[in-house]
């Protein structure tokens, strides 16, 4: 039996996750215990949920209802969640929905997840596998879309790990995990804060083992599918911010500064085509 909330309005307070909160608030919004997001469509709640993070309720088109929780009940069956028979599945009709922000790009049902806590850094490099690790780093990167397709990409071409600074985009924003065809929760992945990183971020990761390579153009910049590379044991591959690149702090204390070769006239290719180019040459012999 599940908990079905049939609505004839959004007004409701339990619909602020879905109409009346913006991302930012959502992610605040049981400090200091984690917030909230909200997934897009039943995939990505589907990989969600799989991954571990619980529903808070759920929003469905009355005319989706039963295909939507036919498939997502047997996901979270599957995976010893509380249940959809405990969560509230808000029910509405397609004029309602065509009130909420993105109605266009919905495919199927709302979920707003309870976030989980991430891991330390020390932790988080601990779960890498221990034969050569391939991780990526990303500074500051604020657009969730090339967010989205940086993990997508990771997914696809054998990256182990992603680190995030607390100044890009949140990986589990609407639009990052839309665009990620939700392999945010596919990809481990943890938050530094941008200042440590700043800092100290490649000596960290230095400390732990890992070759650091800065996509950056520099002087002493080897092609990417230069073979120390990938005779390193451990590396860690940094991106940095769509305008302006990495901080030359970053650049500085890394240990290659590496490149993608182009032809003449152009110099750099966005941030996200950049990291599956660089994904697929130096993580490809994991990928079987």
């Amino acid at each position: 039996m599940y908990n079905l909330i049939f609505l004839t309005d959004l007004t409701g307070p339990n619909l602020d996750p879905y109409v009346r909160l913006n991302e930012a608030q959502l992610f605040h919004a049981w400090e200091p215990q984690p917030g909230l997001f909200i997934a897009e469509s039943p995939k990505v709640i589907e990989r969600a949920i799989r991954a571990g993070y619980q529903p808070a309720s759920l929003l469905v088109e009355d005319k989706a209802l039963k295909r939507d929780l036919t498939d997502l009940g047997r996901e979270m069956a599957a995976n010893h969640t509380k249940g959809l028979n405990q969560t509230p599945i808000y029910v509405v009709n397609s004029e309602l929905l065509q009130q909420l922000s993105g109605y266009n790009l919905l495919r199927g049902a709302l979920a707003a997840m309870h976030r989980v806590e991430r891991p330390s850094l020390p932790n988080f490099l601990a779960t890498m596998p221990t034969e050569q690790p391939r991780i990526a780093v990303l500074e500051n990167v604020v657009n969730p879309t090339n967010i989205g397709a940086i993990f997508r990409s990771a997914a696809a071409l054998g990256i182990d790990g992603i680190i995030v600074t607390s100044d890009s985009a949140d990986p589990l924003y609407r639009r990052a995990s839309r665009v990620a065809m939700g392999t945010v929760f596919q990809v481990p992945w943890t938050y530094v804060d941008a200042k440590i990183w700043r800092t100290n971020g490649v000596r960290l990761l230095q400390q732990f083992g890992y070759q650091t390579a800065a996509m950056a153009l520099r002087h002493n910049t080897v092609n990417i599918d230069d073979p120390r590379l990938k005779m390193a044991h451990k590396l860690a591959i940094i991106l940095g911010s769509e305008g302006p690149g990495l901080i030359e702090n970053t650049i500085m204390q890394s240990d290659f500064t590496i490149k993608i070769p182009m032809a003449p006239g152009v110099d750099s290719l966005n941030v996200a085509a950049a990291s599956a180019l660089a994904f697929w040459e130096l993580g490809k012999q994991k990928i079987k």
